[in-house]
């Protein structure tokens, strides 16, 4: 039986990794192939330029994604692409259409009920990658080892029975730090969109989806695509909602013991 689309005003997706053996390129496909709207904003790091400086991987179902976002700039849906610091190339091309695809350095969204949205990846407000890139890429290594320790203990899950749990999203829940850092990150753009006078903030960036109000002020960030598979929504009302796919769709990833190692997922020092 044919699944019927879903049908939404605006998605947004952010931090896909392309490019790597940690993304869940086949349930981005299976969103993609069962949502529509009238906008999709690309909100940075979709392509993961890091890894791919250190070795080539990119699967064919790599290839399908992006083919997947072209087909829907070519029937009609307003995609808009916000690099974020893993795809930075592309700040380069700012203003210019890929594919039917527009760059962006940030844009605004306009919801259906009015409310303006600045729409940025993130990676401007953390300090880290600003102003210590050695040590964002260092702190990305360390997570891909977080991601590759935690594929084969969902697997185990898998075969008896139990629901897919990320290792990484609950270490980054539970370290002070961690804990400490997301909070700094919200504020800033939360500071950011008030300056902007905007009602609110889309990001990506630290692979946490939420939706927040901070005194007024809306933060949403639409997570990720190597850990929740995750997207913010906008319903044709103008109302937000976090979609969370790996629990929505009925795909199962299938995962190969070849699939992953962590030492082709080196990820090139800055230069």
């Amino acid at each position: 039986m044919k699944r019927k689309r879903l049908q939404f005003r605006s998605i947004w997706i952010s931090d896909v990794h392309l490019g790597t053996r940690a993304c869940k390129a086949e349930y981005l496909l299976d969103f993609l192939r069962h949502t529509e709207s009238r906008y999709l904003y690309l909100v940075g790091d979709m392509i993961d330029f890091w890894n791919l400086r250190n070795g080539w991987y990119w699967p064919a179902s790599h290839s399908q994604v992006i083919q997947a976002v072209m087909d829907k700039a070519s029937h009609g849906t307003t995609v808009t692409y916000v690099p974020g610091n893993h795809d930075e190339m592309f700040r380069d091309h700012i203003g210019r259409l890929f594919g039917g695809v527009r760059v962006e350095a940030e844009v605004i969204h306009k919801t259906a009920d009015g409310r303006k949205l600045l729409v940025l990846h993130g990676d401007e407000f953390d300090g880290v990658v600003r102003h210590s890139k050695w040590l964002a890429v260092f702190g990305s290594w360390i997570y891909d080892w977080l991601l590759y320790s935690n594929r084969w203990f969902n697997l185990l899950r898998r075969r008896l029975g139990f629901p897919y749990w990320s290792l990484a999203a609950y270490l980054k829940h539970k370290v002070k730090n961690a804990v400490n850092f997301i909070s700094q990150f919200e504020e800033a753009l939360v500071r950011e969109a008030r300056k902007r006078r905007v009602h609110g903030v889309v990001c990506g960036h630290i692979h946490k989806a939420t939706i927040e109000e901070h005194k007024g002020v809306l933060y949403c960030n639409d997570g990720d695509w190597v850990e929740s598979c995750t997207a913010l929504v906008e319903h044709n009302d103008g109302s937000l909602a976090i979609i969370h796919w790996a629990d929505e769709s009925v795909y199962l990833l299938e995962e190969t013991e070849n699939e992953y190692s962590p030492g082709q997922r080196r990820l090139a020092a800055a230069d």
